[in-house]
């Protein structure tokens, strides 16, 4: 639960790593790293997201490398952000002192987090003060597969072995003797550390008292655009952070989550790098950061987008955050993984998978963005027409639909949803604009698959539409999602009681809920997963939609009550033991925070989401 007034507690390790829900995420836009509690880095990719990993020791604790800013003999730590901010503070109790170190990827001087420019400074910011008593703080930083060094009269020239491209700076107000260096210090001593990456001259101002200070600035400038008022209002604001934490501000894009293959379960095989942009996040994405005041954020995924399938020869279900194709998946045997859970996968295998969804996903935002004031060059609705049209007939086929199975394709209900989307949003988009185009048709075609998904997927015996557009009575919780597609309506009959199945047959218990069961719906993977987040967001939004307000508000509560107490939430969790599972934090989850509090609050003051 977020907690901003966290007592210090002794630093919990599994198997000699952190549990996810007690790390950190900090941020510039370009990158990401994740703190822990104990004032070590174990993840930063360099420069960007999707880059190789210069600190990966999250998959590999001996190997994977790390940037320590720690209390020798550490005894108990706390951490919290500065309010309405992505500036960290870790606090840490040593035998004899306490120390506050604030963590930050520093932002330009008077950057505008609105704008689609890049605002990173290429710069990670550590400030370190003692509090009480004396320390002997130790910093240490270790890249994977080791680094050279070279002694300049600014700092330290550090080249990391696997990362010759980078040209990497540590400075310190402190003399560092190496890449391992301890300082003894006592109260209100200070230590600052600073490791640069962008700079092409290393003599510049060593100021990061005043990086931090404009860094923090510069998120509440951007925080005052933020406007909601519902249900637990403290966590949506985080939620909202961290969504910006997770974009690319200068291409517009979101990835899933900053990191690869943490495990989902813990060791499982189910690891994938999500460090890319699904198109799918962005229609869900743009709902929630439009309805909390970030109308520039939801303009520029949406253009993104557009400009991504438009520059693509077939439409993809993700791509780089550049609008890219996604690199080939490899496995990386020099990485144990978390809690040794291997394989470590960079890249992601299911790109090239065919997922009829995507039709619809790119029509909606489509549709989205010229009801938003954006323009549509004929080229681009030529591309779009040409996409409805395959709707026409896809909905038909088989693929490997939302949840990217790695068996034999089936023809999924949901991605026949999709394709409905795509049918109906053409003909919105050509009629209202006087496109050419067979409007008459794609209206027609999304009026017989809507009513075909209502009686052919509904399965008499188990009362319930089925996760196959051929019926059988199997579920999947991507059928929740079909009312907020505007597909079928929430409060009718048989999405009513397809909720009502949902909530019994893939509970996990205490308000979870499985996306499918394996016994029932194989999907090509051995093993089972944790429960998936977004779905019971989809729940809580469905029951507020069915005028269900009490029962959606409790459900609410009790999954915002499963974030860390620094209001980050993961992709999975274990329902035995609430731990979190899978990448850390997971875009999607947040989401969910947002759009659901959003649903919540319209649905008690009697209007529509």
């Amino acid at each position: 639960m977020l907690d901003p007034d966290l007592s210090f507690r002794p630093v919990r390790r599994s198997e000699g790593y952190p549990r996810l829900e007690d790390l950190g995420l900090i941020g510039d836009g370009a990158t990401a790293a994740l703190v822990g509690p104990d004032g070590v880095i174990q993840w930063l990719c360099l420069p960007r997201f999707d880059s190789e990993p210069l600190l990966c020791g999250l998959l590999d604790r001996e190997n994977g490398g790390h940037f320590a800013l720690t209390v020798e003999d550490l005894r108990e730590a706390r951490q919290y952000y500065l309010p309405d901010t992505a500036v960290l503070v870790t606090e840490l109790r040593g035998p004899a002192g306490v120390v506050r170190i604030t963590d930050a990827l520093g932002l330009r001087a008077d950057a505008d987090l609105s704008d689609d420019v890049g605002a990173s400074r290429g710069e990670l910011v550590r400030s370190a003060v003692v509090l009480d008593g004396t320390v002997r703080l130790l910093t240490e930083l270790l890249p994977r597969g080791g680094a050279q060094t070279r002694v300049l009269a600014s700092g330290l020239e550090v080249q990391a072995s696997r990362r010759p491209d980078l040209r990497l700076h540590l400075r310190s107000n402190r003399a560092l003797t190496g890449l391992h260096t301890v300082h003894e210090l006592a109260r209100g001593d200070r230590l600052d550390v600073t490791l640069s990456w962008s700079r092409v001259h290393r003599h510049h101002r060593f100021e990061p008292g005043t990086v931090l200070r404009e860094t923090a600035e510069a998120w509440r400038r951007w925080m005052r655009s933020f406007s909601y008022d519902g249900p637990q209002e403290p966590l949506v604001r985080r939620a909202a952070i961290t969504l910006k934490l997770c974009d690319d501000w200068v291409n517009g894009s979101l990835v899933a989550a900053p990191t690869s293959s943490l495990p989902a379960p813990i060791g499982g095989v189910r690891n994938w790098d999500y460090r890319y942009t699904w198109i799918r996040d962005a229609a869900f994405a743009v709902f929630a950061l439009r309805r909390v005041g970030f109308d520039n954020e939801a303009d520029a995924f949406l253009g993104w987008v557009l400009d991504a399938f438009e520059n693509s020869r077939q439409p993809r279900i993700m791509y780089t955050l550049r609008g890219d194709p996604v690199p080939e998946e490899v496995q990386d045997a020099g990485l144990e993984g978390y809690r040794r859970s291997a394989p470590v996968r960079w890249g992601n295998g299911a790109a090239d998978q065919r997922q009829h969804d995507i039709y619809g996903e790119v029509l909606d935002c489509a549709d989205q963005w010229l009801r938003t004031g954006g323009d549509l060059q004929p080229p681009l609705w030529a591309k779009l027409a040409e996409l409805a049209r395959t709707a026409e007939t896809a909905w038909r086929q088989p693929d490997q639909g939302i949840w990217e199975v790695r068996s034999e394709g089936r023809i999924f209900t949901y991605s026949t949803g999709m394709c409905q989307v795509a049918l109906d949003r053409a003909a919105d988009i050509g009629e209202r604009l006087g496109l050419p185009g067979p409007i008459a048709t794609w209206r027609a075609t999304a009026a017989k698959v809507r009513r075909l998904i209502l009686e052919e997927s509904w399965d008499e015996n188990a009362q319930c539409l089925s996760e196959h557009l051929d019926g059988g009575g199997s579920l999947d919780a991507s059928l929740l999602a079909l009312p907020l597609r505007k597909v079928v309506p929430a409060d009718h009959p048989r999405m009513a009681a397809t909720t009502a199945a949902i909530a019994e047959r893939l509970s996990a218990g205490n308000g979870l809920v499985y996306r499918y069961l394996h016994d029932q719906s194989p999907d090509g993977l051995p093993g089972d997963e944790g429960a998936f987040l977004l779905c019971s967001f989809w729940l809580v939004d469905n029951l507020a939609l069915q005028g269900r307000i009490e029962r959606a508000e409790e459900l609410y509560a009790s999954l915002c009550a499963r974030a860390s107490p620094l209001g980050l939430l993961p992709e999975q969790i274990d329902p035995s033991t609430g731990v979190f599972m899978g990448n850390f934090p997971q875009a999607f989850s947040h989401i969910g925070v947002i759009a659901s509090g959003v649903t919540l609050a319209r649905a008690k003051a009697g209007g529509t989401a």
